[in-house]
């Protein structure tokens, strides 16, 4: 198996990454179908082909693309001996660290006697090829990510693959765990949903250092819901403070489908978080919700893209960001109708709370309607806290910290309380009030 060959021109652009690198990844991988392997061949060529982004770029605009180096990681890093994960969500029914599952999945009887798939992407390849060609990364990429999307698919050696067949509805979610561990380990998660018709589950995803060390984190998740369908995805990202951090969702909405997918942004020193949200048939509807605590020096650069592709389809985007110390938050949505959708109702909202005087947020919303029967609104607002509130608080013995804690999560209330599960919100609130403790 020969490597890739790569020009002068195209080295600097791969760092740690090299031919020579993605060889022996491929090589560990040997037992794998021989379409999983090629389509890794053909992502890597496309790694390799594109240049690093530019500040010039449009889809790059503010983020500090001069600090996405790709130089220094451990390509394949060894899981440390004796390590131990706890999930605020509880335990995992799949739980990767360094990109290797480290325990066997687990999934209750009577869901898999219903036909429920939990399993991991290397064994989907052997027994549910079909479904896992049709649906890994399906999607082409649109909001400036090319490359790094490509490395993921290149070096991906495993990840979540949840099945739902058609009718069965979840009681409980189903959590995966995904972990780096050691200095400049290298991650590629992936978690990959399927609902098929009428299906109905949560599923959880949980990303994690497990330890202050300096990671690179490039992950991935897929979410298809088909006719009737209602799923709810929660990502809660927790990266050591000193990661650089590469998230790319898309989402896939059929007729009279419904999908709730909620970000939770804590951990990085940058990250990056792209969501492609397709509405593909008639009744569809996504609501697309993040909540983002930045402080210190982080920056957190979300870019997003609502396509209405049919008519009578229904998408709403609301992303609460609150700001600390000297930290940045970049947003930038465009909502897309395409012309047969008309009866389109679309909704995006980015909202800031700035909490520090040198803290910096900039928001790009954007619309592109080809159709006349629509209604369509967005918007951007960037305030501080209200300083009624705030002297109220300290005026009767609260802490300036412990006031900011309230007042943000009165901000962030009008999120959270669109999740459907109580156990679910007070996990989310207890990892949000983590950031207040540091």
């Amino acid at each position: 198996m020969s490597a890739p060959t790569l020009t002068s021109a195209t080295d600097s652009f791969v760092g740690s990454f090299t031919a020579e690198a993605f060889a022996r990844h491929l090589a560990a991988l040997s037992s794998s179908p021989a379409w999983w392997l090629e389509r890794r061949r053909a992502a890597y060529e496309t790694f390799a082909s594109l240049p690093l982004p530019r500040r010039t770029d449009e889809s790059w605009r503010f983020s500090n693309v001069a600090a996405l180096t790709l130089e220094g990681f451990q390509v394949e890093p060894a899981v440390p001996a004796g390590l131990f994960l706890a999930s605020p969500f509880g335990p995992a029914h799949l739980a990767f660290v360094n990109n290797q599952l480290v325990a066997p999945p687990s999934l209750p009887r009577e869901a898999i006697e219903r036909g429920v798939v939990v399993t991991t992407l290397a064994e989907a390849a052997l027994t549910h090829p079909d479904l896992l060609r049709g649906h890994f990364m399906a999607q082409p990429q649109k909001l400036g990510s090319a490359k790094y999307a490509a490395l993921h698919s290149a070096f991906v050696s495993d990840g979540a693959f949840i099945y739902i067949p058609r009718g069965v509805e979840l009681a409980t979610p189903i959590l995966v765990t995904h972990a780096a561990a050691g200095p400049d380990a290298a991650v590629f998660p992936h978690t990959l949903v399927i609902a098929e018709e009428n299906a109905k589950a949560t599923v959880v995803d949980f990303f994690v250092s497990a330890d202050a060390s300096t990671h690179f984190a490039c992950g991935a998740n897929d979410l298809y819901a088909g006719h009737g369908a209602q799923l709810t995805y929660i990502a809660a990202q927790n990266w050591s403070g000193t990661s650089r951090s590469f998230q790319f969702n898309s989402t896939v909405v059929r007729r009279d489908a419904r999908v709730q997918s909620l970000n939770l942004h804590l951990g990085g020193r940058q990250a990056r978080h792209e969501s492609l949200s397709q509405l593909q048939a008639p009744g569809a509807f996504s609501e697309m919700l993040a909540l983002t605590v930045a402080d210190g020096t982080q920056e957190f650069d979300q870019r997003t893209l609502q396509i209405h592709q049919a008519p009578n389809t229904k998408s709403d985007l609301l992303y609460k960001n609150a700001l600390r110390d000297q930290a940045r938050t970049i947003f930038s949505g465009l909502i897309v109708v395409d012309p047969d959708a008309q009866k389109t109702d679309a909704y995006q909202s980015n909202r800031n709370l700035m909490l520090s005087e040198e803290a910096e947020a900039s928001s790009l919303p954007g619309l592109e309607i080809q159709a006349n029967d629509v209604r369509c609104t967005h918007g951007a607002t960037s305030s501080r806290i209200d300083p009624e509130q705030e002297f109220y608080l300290l005026s009767r013995g609260i802490g300036k910290t412990a006031a900011d804690e309230m007042l943000t999560f009165g901000f962030f209330e009008e999120v959270l309380n669109r999740l459907a599960s109580d156990p679910l919100h007070d996990v989310l609130r207890g990892l949000i009030q983590t950031q207040f403790k540091k």
